[in-house]
């Protein structure tokens, strides 16, 4: 950890400045969104990533740490009780623990193909119950609070959403930090070597069962405090936030930003965020694009965009990394003129009789001369990636090949 103290100490210093620096309301409602984001994709990573559990249901710990939470808000509002909104995350996490204990109690005794079909079972009957048990989920309406109710924190009242920012920052910040530390726990070595070697660590005297459940309390812990925030953030949950839709969407974000990596589920819940709340503004086919990006990283990036990273490693500690600079971009230029005129096309096919802005080009659909610009860049663009792909596979091989240095160290 003190090796590791620069690094959290900026990523707190981050975390401060970062409305400084995106100072506007759609900046401050996509940071927002991001600290909730962040913490439910990690906690999901805790599951798959670092356990090999693969759950088809985590939405249900964060629906319901959501629900209560904002119940809590209301109850604060009738003075029932009468305690700060900034311990409401906790409420979450009490709840999707409460949740998590109950049902890893008897999910966590199977492994694989069954226990994601467990969790999918126990995901469709909480959205189910959701619909029955009006009272307390509100039906299809979904419940909503008021955290200006609360008493101020300190003459804050979190009327803006820059104060609920650095709410959402402060729990993100204890939050990542707990469930890194999780990582360094026993009980976190063994959930790596349970997703492994499940026998060997059965041979050596874990129990599978108990290592899972562990990591399974934790995660639901952890994605009840998002849900929390959640119903900070937005003053209402509904019953969209417990189904397979949000547990397909922090999927998504463990998974192309890199299961097994910590920084994994960050940078994919990152990048999730701003497809949804920025891409989503300028194409309606925003869903489309993400679908292509998930198949091509399972396709070719399996370990995601933090194991690319990782991948130069070697390459970094060689001395090499330098080399891969210009190969990389005689490769990405024409990668992203085959982009543009891929997303040009689907665009295109998209507009009907609208007219489409393309780098300073009025296109149309009926126009064959459009059509044949777009293909024309494709095809440009593909032919320049197979081209230069032969020149960037000579620099990888090189920067990835031991130094003398590392040779003599072998002998």
């Amino acid at each position: 950890m003190k090796k590791q103290l620069p690094v959290w100490l900026g990523f707190a210093l981050a975390l401060v400045f970062l409305p400084s620096i995106f100072d506007s309301v759609l900046g401050i409602s996509i940071l927002n969104q991001m600290t909730i984001w962040i913490i439910f994709a990690l906690s999901y990573n805790m599951l798959l990533g670092q356990g090999g559990m693969l759950s088809f249901g985590h939405a249900v710990y964060f629906g319901l740490g959501g629900f209560m939470s904002v119940h809590a808000l209301n109850l604060i509002a009738d003075e029932v009780f009468v305690f700060s909104i900034t311990l409401i995350p906790l409420v979450g996490g009490a709840v999707g623990l409460v949740a998590a204990i109950f049902i890893g109690s008897f999910s966590t005794r199977k492994s694989g193909t069954v226990f994601a079909m467990i969790s999918l079972g126990i995901g469709e009957l909480i959205v189910a119950s959701s619909l029955i048990f009006a009272d307390f989920f509100g039906g299809e309406a979904g419940v909503t609070g008021d955290r200006t109710y609360g008493p101020p924190f300190f003459g804050i009242e979190f009327l803006q959403d820059a104060e609920v920012y650095y709410l959402g920052a402060f729990w993100l910040f204890v939050a990542t930090l707990f469930m890194y530390l999780f990582t360094q726990t026993p009980a976190g070595r063994m959930a790596n070597a349970v997703r492994d070697n499940p026998e060997r660590a059965e041979f050596i005297g874990y129990s599978t069962r108990r290592v899972r459940f562990i990591s399974f309390c934790a995660a639901g812990l952890f994605a009840g405090i998002a849900g929390g925030l959640f119903a900070i953030n937005y003053e209402f949950i509904t019953e969209e936030n417990l189904n397979a839709l949000t547990s397909g969407r922090v999927l998504l974000m463990a998974y192309i930003g890199g299961l097994g990596f910590f920084i994994g589920p960050i940078v994919g819940a990152v990048i999730l965020t701003l497809m949804n709340s920025l891409l989503s503004n300028y194409s309606e086919m925003w869903m489309l694009y993400l679908g292509i990006m998930f198949l091509l990283t399972v396709i070719f990036l399996p370990r995601g965009f933090a194991g690319f990273i990782m991948m130069h490693q070697i390459a970094w500690q060689n001395r090499r990394l330098g080399t891969l600079i210009l190969p990389y971009f005689v490769t990405a230029v024409p990668a992203l003129v085959f982009l543009a005129a891929f997303v040009g096309l689907v665009e295109l096919s998209h507009k009907g009789d609208d007219i489409l802005p393309f780098f300073g080009l009025s296109l149309g659909a009926e126009s064959m001369l459009s059509w044949g610009i777009l293909l024309a860049l494709a095809g440009i663009g593909a032919l320049g990636v197979k081209l230069s792909r032969p020149r960037l596979a000579a620099a990888w091989a090189l920067a990835n090949t031991p130094t003398a240095d590392d040779r003599g160290d072998v002998r």
